[in-house]
Protein backbone atom coordinates (compact mmCIF):
# COMPACT_ATOMS: atom_id res chain seq x y z
CA UNK A 1 0.00 0.00 0.00
CA UNK A 2 1.38 3.77 -0.50
CA UNK A 3 1.45 6.58 1.46
CA UNK A 4 -1.24 8.17 -0.50
CA UNK A 5 -3.54 5.08 -0.10
CA UNK A 6 -2.51 4.87 3.52
CA UNK A 7 -3.58 8.54 4.38
CA UNK A 8 -6.91 8.14 2.18
CA UNK A 9 -7.87 4.56 4.78
CA UNK A 10 -6.23 6.41 7.98
CA UNK A 11 -9.41 8.78 7.36
CA UNK A 12 -12.21 7.23 5.51
CA UNK A 13 -15.55 6.85 6.87
CA UNK A 14 -15.91 3.61 8.27
CA UNK A 15 -19.42 2.69 8.71
CA UNK A 16 -21.18 3.43 5.46
CA UNK A 17 -21.55 1.03 2.31
CA UNK A 18 -22.56 1.82 -1.30
CA UNK A 19 -20.91 5.01 -1.52
CA UNK A 20 -20.32 4.38 -5.66
CA UNK A 21 -24.55 5.06 -5.56
CA UNK A 22 -25.56 7.38 -2.58
CA UNK A 23 -26.33 10.88 -2.97
CA UNK A 24 -26.21 13.33 -0.15
CA UNK A 25 -28.52 15.97 -1.86
CA UNK A 26 -31.89 14.71 -2.42
CA UNK A 27 -34.32 13.40 0.44
CA UNK A 28 -36.88 14.63 3.26
CA UNK A 29 -37.06 16.04 6.20
CA UNK A 30 -39.49 14.02 8.24
CA UNK A 31 -40.52 13.89 12.21
CA UNK A 32 -38.25 11.79 14.48
CA UNK A 33 -41.22 11.11 17.29
CA UNK A 34 -39.24 9.15 19.89
CA UNK A 35 -36.43 11.52 19.54
CA UNK A 36 -38.46 15.38 19.04
CA UNK A 37 -40.98 14.51 22.34
CA UNK A 38 -37.63 13.10 24.48
CA UNK A 39 -36.48 16.52 23.91
CA UNK A 40 -39.29 18.75 24.07
CA UNK A 41 -39.98 16.54 27.22
CA UNK A 42 -36.69 17.49 28.68
CA UNK A 43 -36.31 20.69 27.81
CA UNK A 44 -39.60 21.57 28.84
CA UNK A 45 -39.42 19.93 32.66
CA UNK A 46 -36.00 21.92 32.71
CA UNK A 47 -37.37 25.16 31.95
CA UNK A 48 -40.70 24.95 34.51
CA UNK A 49 -38.86 22.87 37.37
CA UNK A 50 -35.38 23.97 37.50
CA UNK A 51 -35.96 27.48 38.50
CA UNK A 52 -38.23 26.20 40.94
CA UNK A 53 -35.72 23.70 42.53
CA UNK A 54 -32.57 25.27 41.58
CA UNK A 55 -30.03 25.29 44.54
CA UNK A 56 -26.12 24.58 45.15
CA UNK A 57 -26.08 21.34 45.90
CA UNK A 58 -28.47 21.01 42.63
CA UNK A 59 -26.33 23.04 40.39
CA UNK A 60 -23.08 20.70 41.38
CA UNK A 61 -24.84 17.99 40.70
CA UNK A 62 -25.77 19.37 36.78
CA UNK A 63 -21.91 20.57 36.83
CA UNK A 64 -20.50 17.07 37.78
CA UNK A 65 -22.85 14.80 35.67
CA UNK A 66 -22.70 16.65 32.93
CA UNK A 67 -18.89 17.07 33.10
CA UNK A 68 -18.25 13.26 33.36
CA UNK A 69 -20.80 11.98 30.59
CA UNK A 70 -19.91 14.82 28.10
CA UNK A 71 -16.04 13.84 28.74
CA UNK A 72 -15.61 10.47 29.44
CA UNK A 73 -19.08 9.13 27.33
CA UNK A 74 -19.77 11.66 24.44
CA UNK A 75 -16.40 12.85 23.90
CA UNK A 76 -13.55 9.85 24.59
CA UNK A 77 -16.45 6.88 24.38
CA UNK A 78 -18.33 7.70 21.54
CA UNK A 79 -16.37 10.14 19.78
CA UNK A 80 -12.77 9.40 20.00
CA UNK A 81 -12.76 5.80 20.73
CA UNK A 82 -16.16 3.86 19.21
CA UNK A 83 -16.33 6.13 15.85
CA UNK A 84 -12.98 7.07 15.10
CA UNK A 85 -10.70 4.49 17.09
CA UNK A 86 -8.12 7.19 17.66
CA UNK A 87 -6.66 5.04 20.83
CA UNK A 88 -6.96 1.40 21.82
CA UNK A 89 -8.40 -0.07 25.17
CA UNK A 90 -9.93 -3.47 27.20
CA UNK A 91 -13.59 -4.36 25.63
CA UNK A 92 -14.46 -3.64 29.36
CA UNK A 93 -12.88 -0.16 29.42
CA UNK A 94 -14.68 0.75 26.27
CA UNK A 95 -18.01 -0.50 27.55
CA UNK A 96 -18.05 1.58 30.85
CA UNK A 97 -17.07 4.53 28.04
CA UNK A 98 -20.23 3.76 26.16
CA UNK A 99 -22.42 3.63 29.12
CA UNK A 100 -21.13 7.35 29.83
CA UNK A 101 -21.80 8.38 26.60
CA UNK A 102 -25.38 7.20 26.34
CA UNK A 103 -26.41 8.63 30.04
CA UNK A 104 -26.00 12.02 27.89
CA UNK A 105 -28.91 11.77 26.98
CA UNK A 106 -29.06 12.12 23.01
CA UNK A 107 -29.08 8.84 21.28
CA UNK A 108 -27.77 5.15 21.42
CA UNK A 109 -24.02 4.22 20.58
CA UNK A 110 -24.75 2.77 16.85
CA UNK A 111 -27.48 5.97 16.38
CA UNK A 112 -24.45 8.21 16.91
CA UNK A 113 -22.13 6.08 14.61
CA UNK A 114 -24.88 6.41 11.92
CA UNK A 115 -25.90 9.58 12.29
CA UNK A 116 -22.31 11.00 12.75
CA UNK A 117 -20.35 9.48 10.02
CA UNK A 118 -23.50 9.53 7.84
CA UNK A 119 -23.27 13.83 8.08
CA UNK A 120 -19.31 13.66 7.84
CA UNK A 121 -20.02 11.77 4.42
CA UNK A 122 -22.26 14.00 3.01
CA UNK A 123 -20.01 17.56 4.13
CA UNK A 124 -17.37 16.00 2.39
CA UNK A 125 -19.06 15.95 -1.18
CA UNK A 126 -19.50 18.82 -3.60
CA UNK A 127 -23.01 19.67 -2.93
CA UNK A 128 -25.17 17.99 0.06
CA UNK A 129 -28.89 18.56 2.00
CA UNK A 130 -29.68 21.27 3.95
CA UNK A 131 -30.09 19.47 6.63
CA UNK A 132 -26.64 18.36 6.81
CA UNK A 133 -25.11 21.25 6.63
CA UNK A 134 -27.10 23.77 9.01
CA UNK A 135 -28.58 25.38 6.17
CA UNK A 136 -31.73 27.57 7.63
CA UNK A 137 -31.15 30.51 9.91
CA UNK A 138 -29.86 29.23 13.70
CA UNK A 139 -33.03 28.71 15.37
CA UNK A 140 -34.70 27.05 12.68
CA UNK A 141 -31.91 24.92 12.39
CA UNK A 142 -32.19 23.82 16.20
CA UNK A 143 -36.25 22.89 15.88
CA UNK A 144 -35.26 20.80 12.97
CA UNK A 145 -32.27 19.26 14.52
CA UNK A 146 -33.93 18.16 18.02
CA UNK A 147 -37.17 17.14 16.03
CA UNK A 148 -36.34 16.07 12.60
CA UNK A 149 -34.62 13.25 10.55
CA UNK A 150 -33.47 13.14 7.04
CA UNK A 151 -34.70 10.07 4.72
CA UNK A 152 -32.17 10.31 2.19
CA UNK A 153 -33.98 9.36 -1.50
CA UNK A 154 -30.62 7.13 -2.14
CA UNK A 155 -28.80 6.93 1.42
CA UNK A 156 -25.24 4.98 1.99
CA UNK A 157 -25.41 1.65 3.70
CA UNK A 158 -24.44 1.33 7.41
CA UNK A 159 -22.78 -1.00 8.70
CA UNK A 160 -20.97 -0.16 12.05
CA UNK A 161 -18.59 -3.42 11.76
CA UNK A 162 -17.48 -5.90 13.82
CA UNK A 163 -17.00 -5.30 17.68
CA UNK A 164 -19.90 -2.82 17.66
CA UNK A 165 -22.60 -4.28 15.90
CA UNK A 166 -22.23 -8.01 17.37
CA UNK A 167 -21.55 -6.45 20.62
CA UNK A 168 -24.79 -7.47 22.88
CA UNK A 169 -23.57 -4.69 25.19
CA UNK A 170 -23.85 -1.94 22.42
CA UNK A 171 -27.11 -2.94 21.11
CA UNK A 172 -28.79 -3.31 24.87
CA UNK A 173 -27.38 0.66 25.07
CA UNK A 174 -29.01 1.14 21.30
CA UNK A 175 -32.22 -0.56 22.79
CA UNK A 176 -32.88 1.04 26.10
CA UNK A 177 -30.92 4.59 25.59
CA UNK A 178 -33.63 6.74 27.64
CA UNK A 179 -34.16 3.97 30.11
CA UNK A 180 -30.37 4.36 30.96
CA UNK A 181 -31.91 7.93 33.08
CA UNK A 182 -33.91 5.86 35.78
CA UNK A 183 -30.74 4.27 37.96
CA UNK A 184 -29.12 7.81 37.94
CA UNK A 185 -32.46 9.51 38.56
CA UNK A 186 -33.03 7.14 41.27
CA UNK A 187 -29.60 7.18 43.12
CA UNK A 188 -29.72 10.97 42.64
CA UNK A 189 -33.18 10.46 44.41
CA UNK A 190 -31.80 8.89 47.32
CA UNK A 191 -29.04 11.44 47.76
CA UNK A 192 -30.62 14.69 47.22
CA UNK A 193 -34.59 14.45 46.25
CA UNK A 194 -36.55 15.72 43.77
CA UNK A 195 -33.79 18.80 42.76
CA UNK A 196 -30.93 16.77 42.13
CA UNK A 197 -33.31 14.85 39.94
CA UNK A 198 -34.03 17.76 38.05
CA UNK A 199 -30.83 19.10 37.56
CA UNK A 200 -28.54 15.80 37.31
CA UNK A 201 -31.34 14.47 34.62
CA UNK A 202 -33.46 16.85 32.92
CA UNK A 203 -31.64 20.24 32.99
CA UNK A 204 -28.32 18.36 32.07
CA UNK A 205 -29.98 16.56 29.06
CA UNK A 206 -31.89 19.34 27.68
CA UNK A 207 -28.03 21.05 28.20
CA UNK A 208 -25.95 19.10 26.77
CA UNK A 209 -28.55 17.88 23.76
CA UNK A 210 -28.96 21.84 23.10
CA UNK A 211 -25.53 22.28 23.51
CA UNK A 212 -24.17 19.74 21.00
CA UNK A 213 -26.39 21.43 18.40
CA UNK A 214 -25.07 24.77 19.16
CA UNK A 215 -21.83 24.20 18.73
CA UNK A 216 -22.14 22.09 15.54
CA UNK A 217 -23.80 25.35 13.77
CA UNK A 218 -21.45 27.00 15.14
CA UNK A 219 -18.34 24.80 14.19
CA UNK A 220 -19.89 24.53 10.45
CA UNK A 221 -20.70 28.11 9.91
CA UNK A 222 -18.36 30.49 11.28
CA UNK A 223 -14.60 30.51 13.29
CA UNK A 224 -11.14 30.53 12.98
CA UNK A 225 -9.29 27.58 11.12
CA UNK A 226 -6.21 25.89 10.33
CA UNK A 227 -7.17 23.72 7.73
CA UNK A 228 -9.61 23.01 5.28
CA UNK A 229 -10.69 19.55 3.27
CA UNK A 230 -10.11 20.31 -0.41
CA UNK A 231 -13.72 20.37 -2.66
CA UNK A 232 -16.38 19.52 0.87
CA UNK A 233 -19.10 21.64 0.14
CA UNK A 234 -19.09 22.07 4.17
CA UNK A 235 -15.66 23.51 6.29
CA UNK A 236 -15.14 23.00 9.60
CA UNK A 237 -14.33 25.90 12.30
CA UNK A 238 -12.95 26.18 15.74
CA UNK A 239 -15.18 28.07 18.51
CA UNK A 240 -12.62 28.75 21.20
CA UNK A 241 -14.92 29.82 24.02
CA UNK A 242 -16.61 26.55 23.69
CA UNK A 243 -13.60 24.40 24.32
CA UNK A 244 -13.76 23.61 28.13
CA UNK A 245 -18.02 22.74 28.09
CA UNK A 246 -17.58 20.50 24.98
CA UNK A 247 -13.94 18.62 26.27
CA UNK A 248 -11.99 20.06 23.19
CA UNK A 249 -14.81 19.02 20.87
CA UNK A 250 -15.15 22.60 19.87
CA UNK A 251 -11.84 22.71 17.90
CA UNK A 252 -13.97 21.24 14.53
CA UNK A 253 -11.26 22.70 12.15
CA UNK A 254 -8.42 20.42 13.65
CA UNK A 255 -11.14 17.55 13.91
CA UNK A 256 -11.97 17.60 10.36
CA UNK A 257 -8.50 17.55 9.25
CA UNK A 258 -7.28 15.54 11.19
CA UNK A 259 -10.46 12.83 12.34
CA UNK A 260 -8.60 10.14 13.64
CA UNK A 261 -7.01 11.82 16.14
CA UNK A 262 -7.65 11.62 19.86
CA UNK A 263 -6.47 14.96 20.23
CA UNK A 264 -8.10 17.76 18.75
CA UNK A 265 -7.02 20.90 20.43
CA UNK A 266 -3.32 20.74 18.32
CA UNK A 267 -1.78 23.99 18.75
CA UNK A 268 -0.53 26.13 21.83
CA UNK A 269 -3.26 27.72 23.93
CA UNK A 270 -5.90 24.84 22.70
CA UNK A 271 -7.57 23.32 25.69
CA UNK A 272 -8.52 20.00 25.19
CA UNK A 273 -10.13 18.22 28.16
CA UNK A 274 -11.00 15.31 26.75
CA UNK A 275 -7.64 14.56 25.06
CA UNK A 276 -6.26 14.93 28.28
CA UNK A 277 -8.70 11.90 30.07
CA UNK A 278 -7.27 9.56 26.84
CA UNK A 279 -3.72 10.72 28.44
CA UNK A 280 -4.65 9.99 32.25
CA UNK A 281 -6.01 6.37 30.45
CA UNK A 282 -2.79 6.07 28.30
CA UNK A 283 -0.54 6.82 31.74
CA UNK A 284 -2.97 4.18 34.05
CA UNK A 285 -2.20 1.69 31.34
CA UNK A 286 -5.40 1.68 30.49
CA UNK A 287 -5.56 3.12 26.87
CA UNK A 288 -2.05 2.89 24.16
CA UNK A 289 -1.89 3.15 20.65
CA UNK A 290 -2.80 6.61 21.18
CA UNK A 291 -3.20 8.64 17.69
CA UNK A 292 -2.21 12.34 16.91
CA UNK A 293 -1.44 13.74 13.39
CA UNK A 294 1.98 13.29 13.69
CA UNK A 295 2.10 9.26 13.96
CA UNK A 296 -0.99 9.29 11.67
CA UNK A 297 0.43 8.51 7.71
CA UNK A 298 0.38 11.81 5.63
CA UNK A 299 -3.34 12.18 4.35
CA UNK A 300 -4.37 13.75 1.04
CA UNK A 301 -7.02 16.24 0.32
CA UNK A 302 -6.77 18.64 3.16
CA UNK A 303 -4.90 22.14 2.56
CA UNK A 304 -3.64 24.45 5.44
CA UNK A 305 -4.56 27.69 5.71
CA UNK A 306 -2.50 29.31 8.54
CA UNK A 307 1.56 29.06 9.12
CA UNK A 308 1.51 27.12 11.91
CA UNK A 309 -1.33 24.93 10.28
CA UNK A 310 1.80 22.19 9.50
CA UNK A 311 4.01 22.01 12.82
CA UNK A 312 1.26 19.57 13.93
CA UNK A 313 1.13 16.92 10.70
CA UNK A 314 3.07 14.04 9.86
CA UNK A 315 6.31 14.00 7.90
CA UNK A 316 5.57 14.35 4.51
CA UNK A 317 1.83 16.02 4.60
CA UNK A 318 3.39 18.85 3.19
CA UNK A 319 3.93 16.84 -0.07
CA UNK A 320 0.18 16.19 -0.32
CA UNK A 321 -1.13 19.36 0.96
CA UNK A 322 -1.76 22.59 -1.30
CA UNK A 323 1.27 25.21 0.01
CA UNK A 324 0.03 27.45 2.75
CA UNK A 325 -1.54 30.93 1.87
CA UNK A 326 1.39 33.89 2.62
Amino acid sequence: MSETEAGKNAFKVNSLTHLDTASPVEGEVVWDAPRSLWNIGMFLTAVILGPLTVSWSALSIFIVTAGVTLCAGHSVGFHRRLIHRSFACSKGLERMLIWFGTLVGMGGPIWTIRLHDSRDWAQRQPDCHWFLRHGKPMLIDGFYYLNFKLKLRNPPGFDPGPGIADDPFHNFMQRTWMLQQLPIALALYALGGWPWVIWGVAVRVSACTTMHWFISNFAHTRGPQDWIVDGAVIQAHNVPLMAIPTMGESWHSNHHAFPSSARHGLYPGQIDLGFRFVQLLGILGLAWDIKVPANLPPRPGISPVTTRAMSVAAQGQALLSNPTPQ
